[in-house]
C-alpha cells in the first residue's frame, strides 16, 4: 500500500481516457489499497481541464458536468486533500526561484513537498504527466511517476 501525491495532469487521467490512464485506474482499484493525495487548488485545475475539454467538442457538455460531479463526490470520500496555506506560497516561491516552472506547477509541488514533510517513513510519490515539473521532483529528491511513460 502506498501513498500516490496526484498532480493535475495525472489526476484527470483518472476521468478522462489518456494515455496512462490506465495505469492509474489499476493503482486506484480497491484491491491495491493505495491512498492518493491531492492539492486542494487541484479542484480548480480539474474543473479547468474539464471544461477546456467540453468547449474544445472532446467531451460534450453532460458527459462534463458528470465528470465534475464525480471528482467532486471522490474528492470528499476518497482523496486526501492537502490544503492551501501560507507555508505552501513560501515553499512555492522558492521552487519558482530555483526552477523554471509555472505557478500553479510550483504550488503542486510545494503541497507536495509540505506532505512528504508530514507523512513520516511513508514518503508519497509525486505522480506527473508533465515533464518540466518531473525534471523538478527529481532534483527535489521525489519518487517519481509518470502515468504516461512505460
Amino acid at each position: 500500500m502506498a501513498l500516490y501525491y496526484l498532480e493535475t495532469s495525472a489526476l484527470v487521467k483518472l476521468y478522462v481516457y489518456e494515455l496512462g490512464t490506465e495505469r492509474l485506474l489499476a493503482l486506484s482499484t480497491g484491491d491495491a489499497g493505495h491512498r492518493f493525495a491531492i492539492l486542494s487548488i487541484a479542484q480548480v485545475e480539474f474543473r479547468a481541464a474539464i471544461r477546456r475539454r467540453q468547449r474544445s467538442g472532446e467531451i460534450p457538455g453532460h458527459a462534463a458536468d458528470e465528470l465534475i460531479e464525480s471528482f467532486r463526490q471522490h474528492s470528499e470520500a476518497k482523496f486526501l486533500i492537502q490544503p492551501f496555506s501560507d507555508s505552501l506560497l513560501d515553499v512555492a516561491f522558492a521552487l519558482l526561484d530555483g526552477y523554471a516552472l509555472k505557478g500553479y506547477d510550483a504550488m503542486q509541488l510545494a503541497g507536495y513537498l509540505l506532505l512528504r514533510s508530514i507523512s513520516g517513513a511513508e514518503e508519497p510519490v509525486f505522480v506527473c504527466a508533465d515533464k518540466a515539473l518531473l525534471s523538478a521532483a527529481r532534483s527535489e529528491g521525489c519518487p517519481i511517476m509518470d502515468p504516461s511513460s512505460p
